[in-house]
């Protein structure tokens, strides 16, 4: 019990009472000042189900959990299978593919903001430098594209982070049933299929369920490169929170559109949680 008091009084100061301190403010109406905020019972989350802004953030988290999990999984996989042979210089690409995911999130915004830019913007000029001059236009000021423009800027900081992990899971399938699957005469997906991806399939599950909480939690890459523009089209359940509580002081209902966003993202951990150790255990009684 005194070795792990520390950690405990640890949790409790730093995890639970925060938490609970969160839950009451979602029955008041907290503006940071008043010392005694009067009470509103169930008005926080009643307006939040008719909020149409909280609404539109929650499909930009849709769609940013769908694409930003798929598209760093596929690339990274894709990746990993490419380089999984290769021994000569592989120490350099894992560093030159995880770089971005190690660089702080603000720098990123910053850098892919230039990148952006719509009048010296490297990618405008790369497409007139290929004479696709109509495609060119302010990509983080246009709100048809502007979402999509951070969400590229995501996928291409997650994608290191998955190669890496998913390359350090393919050195270790066994050789020798890739071998025997192709003297059977399997095809590479094939062997793809029912050879490699069953023995790394709980490793992908951990990655899985590490890029997909991103997607609920995702803030600090929204905020630098857009702070939820142009017209609320980047707007984010985090971003929206934030500007709520601590722009239009409004802490109580901040706090409640975060709290959603725990209610939503703690389920989904824990099923994958729990199916990434089912799978684990199914793999070592095989």
């Amino acid at each position: 019990m005194l070795l792990v008091a520390p950690a405990v009084v640890l949790m409790l100061v730093f995890l639970v009472f925060p938490v609970l301190n969160s839950v009451y403010y979602v029955f008041v109406d907290f503006d940071g000042l008043d010392t005694t905020p009067p009470w509103v019972g169930l008005g926080n989350l009643t307006e939040l189900a008719q909020d149409r802004q909280m609404w539109a953030a929650a499909w930009h988290n849709l769609i940013w959990i769908v694409l930003g999990t798929v598209g760093p999984l596929v690339i990274g996989l894709g990746l990993a299978l490419l380089l999984w042979g290769v021994r000569r210089g592989s120490t350099f690409y894992r560093v030159v593919f995880f770089l971005p995911y190690v660089l702080p999130q603000v720098a990123v915004g910053v850098v892919w903001g230039w990148i952006y830019a719509p009048t010296r913007g490297w990618l405008n000029r790369g497409l007139e430098a290929v004479g696709l001059d109509g495609l060119t236009r302010g990509w983080l000021g246009d709100p048809g594209t502007a979402l999509y423009a951070v969400l590229g800027t995501a996928i291409w900081t997650a994608t290191g982070f998955v190669f890496v992990i998913i390359l350090s899971a393919l050195r270790n399938v066994d050789n020798e049933q890739v071998e025997a699957a192709m003297l059977d005469g399997a095809g590479y997906l094939q062997r793809l299929r029912h050879v490699v991806l069953p023995q790394i399939l709980p490793v992908f599950l951990m990655v899985t369920a590490l890029t997909l909480i991103g997607g609920f939690a995702v803030f600090d890459i929204v905020f630098v490169m857009t702070g939820g523009g142009p017209a609320n089209a980047t707007e984010v359940l985090g971003t929206y929170a934030y500007s709520n509580a601590f722009e239009l002081s409004r802490i109580s209902y901040g706090t409640t559109l975060a709290l959603v966003v725990t209610a939503l993202a703690v389920p989904v951990a824990v099923w994958l949680d729990r199916l990434q150790r089912r799978v684990s255990i199914e793999e070592r009684g095989a």
